[in-house]
């Protein structure tokens, strides 16, 4: 089933949020470049944002990362409007959040926007059908329509037999199942997603993220992500912006991030990074020369399921295709397997462009 709602670009312009009794008067000597240090230290207020331009993909996943502190889960909240900004804007298709009136804001979160928390944050006296449906009885869907949507995303969620459960009766991974099934049945075209797998045991964090990216090749939402852990932001970003000390330090997609970092404190996050999972083949393959030789690959393959493919098939040439099927590179194991250990001899060249 393909969401109902079409989802909806999110773009972010000039947005600054200053923590304090006066934060507006604060604005201009922060556009003028006083720091966040000296902000605080002179005059007793707080930097949280500055000047953040971000445009998030419609019906996509983006990715806003950062260490403690860094001001992403701030941001998030400027979305729904959890929090007020001190200057700039958040245009959610056509209209801006921050100058929604409070009942238009009210209708917004209602049936724009749902949230996956960090803790869970489930009614604890509610049973695993209750909290799922809990959006919908603020809407006043009926009750019948509330238990047949619930159930179906239930169901996809992995919870089937669950639904008279408790959350303490479940573990970390089911009830964070739990949050996103109650999400979903809300049926909101934006997904706000707040260190949502940050609490789960690695393993459940990665079932976790497969069903979300499962979930996202049928519903197409558009999804902010906020995590402070570099392989996660890698492997569900569409586009990822990294935050630190309120700022943003560099934005683009995985790759354009782990083959150009914007500076040291990126290449500190990238250096351990496992390439293949990352980068493309269209990244390194070579010009045709001749009829294409090996077996077909198509853009968008990641080196790591090159290799394997190739190793599979025992070959050591392959030939890149586009979605269309027609040729577009060549590929041979060895520069493949080099890739994926050091730089790429193309890296240069991309940087270029």
């Amino acid at each position: 089933m393909v969401d109902s709602k079409t989802s909806p670009g999110i773009s972010v312009r000039n947005l600054y949020k200053i923590f304090g009794k006066n934060p507006e008067q604060y604005v201009d000597m922060v556009k003028e470049g006083m720091t966040k240090t000296e902000l605080n230290e002179q005059y007793g207020h707080v930097l949280g944002l500055k000047d953040i331009n971000i445009e998030m993909p419609a019906g996509g996943i983006q990715v806003v990362m950062g260490l403690s502190g860094s001001g992403k889960s701030t941001l998030i909240r400027h979305i729904n409007r959890l929090i007020d900004p001190t200057a700039g804007e958040v245009i959610v298709g056509d209209a801006d959040v921050c100058k929604m009136s409070a009942g238009q804001l009210r209708e917004f979160r209602r049936h724009e926007t749902a949230m996956v928390f960090q803790k869970f944050a489930l009614l604890p006296h509610r049973t695993v059908l209750d909290n799922a449906v809990y959006g919908l009885e603020v809407q006043g869907v009926s009750r019948a329509e509330q238990i047949e949507r619930a159930q179906r995303w239930i169901d996809r969620v992995g919870l089937t037999g669950f639904e008279r459960s408790y959350p303490n009766q479940l573990s970390g991974g089911m009830q964070q199942r739990v949050g996103l099934a109650r999400a979903l049945t809300n049926d909101a075209p934006i997904l706000l997603m707040d260190e949502a797998f940050s609490a789960l045991d690695p393993l459940i964090r990665m079932d976790m993220q497969s069903v979300l990216l499962d979930l996202q090749k049928e519903i197409r939402k558009t999804v902010v992500f906020i995590t402070h852990d570099l392989d996660e932001a890698l492997r569900l970003g569409d586009k990822i912006a990294i935050l630190r000390d309120g700022e943003i330090v560099q934005q683009g997609t995985g790759q354009d991030i782990v083959l150009n970092p914007a500076d040291d404190y990126i290449s500190n996050f990238v250096k351990e990074v496992n390439r293949g999972r990352v980068i493309l083949v269209e990244t390194i393959m070579k010009p045709l020369s001749g009829d294409p030789e090996g077996m077909g690959i198509v853009t968008g393959t990641t080196l790591e399921e090159a290799a394997k493919t190739m190793t599979d098939a025992n070959t050591a040439m392959a030939h890149v295709t586009d979605a269309g099927g027609k040729p577009v590179g060549s590929l041979d194991i060895h520069d493949v397997i080099a890739a994926m250990v050091t730089p790429v001899a193309h890296e240069e060249a991309i940087a270029a462009e």
